[in-house]
């Protein structure tokens, strides 16, 4: 099966339209992409969300009905989101997500066939859906692929990335994974890209990933709105300065809302159904990480 870029922009008008205000995951992930919302489309950013705690400017709350989540995916009806996370429990969706452009949503893939799921960041499938094509330059690409850890999935899942490369078609994927799974491209990662990204405070936890030739294990950066300003500054000045994309203003934090954020079994949820188990739980968001794991956020009852 493919994905059409028309198609997707037909069903999800949105995703072309300018001067929307949206929120972003609060990590490098979102900050990259709200970079090219923001040079392409000219969205402003409202604010962050870390799955757990809200960081709102007056924009966001303003435009709240009107908000885009991005590298996001929340259950309300009203909220508008792009992301890869896996949300649907054989083949159960709830009704929040139909406003919702995920690539798993779009070709039906569930907690049961995972290893199936999208390898991509949002940042690619955003660059994907709008055809556009980074610079022909190393730190480019370093970029791009150090989102959602890419690289390193390209390297340890390739049957899959090769599927979704044909899925999301009319796009110069080979160019942009060219010699990605080599030795020499771990060296310039952990040279150039980590060695940066350190330098500026960016990087704030591993994961599980590792490298294939060097054994470089993945290194993320979640940030906290609280006072990582200077970080998210310094990363949309980079991005800026070698993707020409022009920074986004920083949203005024005039509200932070924190909720409350937990763990359970998926078989659990799978017992009490997941449109049951997201009602009586009063789910704002949730992901599905792994095949046996569920987690979710609620916030009170006055939010």
């Amino acid at each position: 099966m493919e994905l059409l870029r028309k198609k997707i922009i037909s069903d999800y008008p949105w995703l072309k339209e300018k001067n929307k205000h949206f929120m972003i995951s609060a990590d490098y992930d979102g900050i990259i992409c709200a970079s090219f919302l923001n040079h392409f489309l000219n969205w402003k950013l409202a604010g962050y969300y870390n799955m757990e705690t809200l960081w709102l400017s007056e924009d966001a709350i303003k435009n709240k009905s009107d908000l885009i989540w991005v590298d996001l995916n929340i259950l309300p009806i009203k909220g508008r989101t792009i992301g890869g996370h896996i949300v649907s429990i054989d083949d159960s969706i709830p009704k929040g997500f139909q406003t919702s452009c995920n690539p798993n949503l779009l070709l039906n893939i569930n907690s049961n066939n995972f290893n199936k799921k999208f390898p991509f960041s949002t940042i690619l499938f955003l660059m994907w859906i709008h055809n556009i094509y980074p610079k022909n330059k190393l730190i480019s690409k370093l970029l791009l692929l150090h989102a959602d850890a890419v690289w390193l999935k390209f390297q340890n899942y390739p049957d899959n990335v090769d599927k979704w490369k044909t899925i999301l078609t009319d796009y110069s994927w080979n160019k942009l994974f060219s010699r990605v799974n080599s030795k020499n491209f771990d060296k310039k990662i952990d040279a150039i890209l980590y060695s940066q990204m350190k330098e500026i405070g960016a990087l704030s936890k591993r994961s599980k990933l590792s490298s294939k030739h060097l054994n470089i294990q993945s290194k993320e950066y979640l940030c906290n709105p609280d006072w990582d300003d200077d970080i998210i500054l310094k990363l949309f000045n980079i991005f800026g300065n070698e993707l020409d994309w022009s920074p986004p203003k920083l949203p005024i934090i005039t509200k932070k809302i924190r909720g409350k954020r937990n763990k359970i079994s998926l078989s659990e949820v799978k017992k009490i159904g997941l449109n049951n188990f997201t009602k009586s739980n009063k789910i704002f968001s949730y992901a599905i990480p792994s095949p046996r794991v569920f987690n979710y956020t609620s916030f009170n009852k006055k939010y």
